[in-house]
């Protein structure tokens, strides 16, 4: 850019899509996606390592720059024992076509010992991205965040001007799950499996996946019921078996609650309840789960589950358990809500994918199985006879085929 005038873009609220606010630092802005009164009241660690991670959350601007460049300082997630994680990637999207990927070496480190739970932050330097070769023309230019590390946002320049892009009229999807929905094991933020069936669909994404953090929390239910939506779906399951953190008799009327809440601010949005994914470890056994001893410090980290089965007549619960109850869950509600519906999470990935995509430690997806889910979700959620698309009414949006 040493030939033209470099133009700082402000980073402002207008300009970030997927975030529920800004996080004003010293340097700069942090993205998060739960509400700073959340994050205040209950300042769990992992809560708030998993809200910081900007899945699905990205810088849009019209501009005629054919240079942006990004400085952050990203928060890289090590464990301690296991391989170095790969860095996070930032992606340019072009007028909705994914062009360009980079990553930043630098930034702090946050190490967790899987073993104790204990957490040592070391602290690094900013690094700079850079995506060039853009073509000189009018365009809407997106960055998408690294879904997997804390990102801190310190500038934005271009060699053009550039202000932040008008609404796409496209209907927003409000999604909330796992892990798995944030995107473990993803390679990129437009390969977790929400971005993929959003991209497929024409749906603009908002990622509410909350790594070890979907537990059927009341504030994350009153944000979902804050935020602007069309289309709404919750992905509940999986947390709660390998936290062990309810029991059979809490567990439906906390699920009750939990759409409750979303209904008191989206009354008439089509609402999917979709239960877990195939996951061998804790379709039959219960809760907790724990990693692996014997792949500690091996180079995979492999999860088991540690419950015992019989505990399960006493009202432990299992992914079986679950299934079940979400289904009935929402049998009963349909009465009075017709704007609702069931997806059984093993139509996105069931026994029949478990040879060919096995979950490489027995509990997240590859980038390949992501992909997989989430144009499976793509058909049938959003697609033109999907589970979502069919509760559609006129006052939402339509959806793409």
């Amino acid at each position: 850019m040493d030939h033209r005038t470099t133009h700082d873009i402000p980073l402002t609220e207008d300009l970030v899509r997927g975030a529920a606010d800004l996080e004003r630092t010293p340097d700069g802005v942090r993205p998060h996606r739960l509400p700073a009164w959340v994050r205040t009241r209950y300042p769990d660690p992992q809560l708030l390592m998993a809200e910081a991670q900007p899945s699905g959350v990205r810088l849009v601007l019209r501009t005629r720059a054919t240079v942006l460049t990004l400085v952050t300082r990203p928060t890289k997630i090590a464990y301690r024992g296991a391989p170095a994680r790969p860095d996070g990637v930032y992606e340019l999207v072009v007028d909705g076509v994914r062009t360009a990927g980079a990553v930043v070496h630098d930034g702090d480190v946050l190490e967790i010992d899987l073993a104790t739970g204990a957490r040592e932050t070391r602290r690094g330097a900013p690094g700079t991205v850079t995506f060039d070769g853009l073509p000189a023309r009018d365009k809407t230019v997106e960055i998408w965040l690294p879904h997997n590390e804390l990102t801190e946002l310190v500038a934005l320049r271009a060699d053009a001007p550039a202000s932040p892009a008008p609404p796409t009229g496209q209907p927003v999807w409000l999604h909330h799950g796992s892990s798995i929905s944030h995107g473990s094991n993803a390679v990129t933020p437009t390969g977790t499996w929400p971005a993929v069936a959003a991209a497929a669909a024409g749906v603009d994404l908002v990622n509410l996946g909350l790594g070890g953090s979907a537990m059927l929390d009341p504030f994350t239910a009153r944000t979902m019921r804050d935020t602007r939506a069309d289309l709404i779906s919750v992905k509940i399951g999986i947390n709660i078996a390998n936290g062990d953190t309810m029991r059979l008799r809490t567990f439906v009327p906390a699920v009750h609650g939990f759409l409750d809440t979303i209904r008191d601010g989206h009354p008439d949005a089509p609402l999917l309840v979709v239960s877990p994914i195939l996951c061998p470890i804790h379709e039959r056994t219960p809760g907790p789960g724990a990693p692996d001893p014997a792949s500690l410090g091996t180079g995979t980290v492999r999860f088991l589950a540690t419950g015992d089965p019989a505990e399960v007549r006493a009202g432990k619960l299992t992914l079986e358990v679950m299934r079940e109850q979400l289904a009935q869950v929402v049998a009963d509600r349909q009465a009075d809500d017709p704007h609702l519906a069931y997806l059984d999470g093993r139509s996105l990935y069931g026994p029949a994918d478990e040879a060919a995509h096995p979950l490489p430690d027995a509990l997240h997806p590859d980038a390949d199985t992501h992909r997989l889910m989430g144009e499976r979700f793509a058909r049938l959620a959003l697609g033109p006879d999907g589970a979502l698309t069919r509760l559609v009414g006129p006052a939402h949006g339509a959806v793409r085929g």
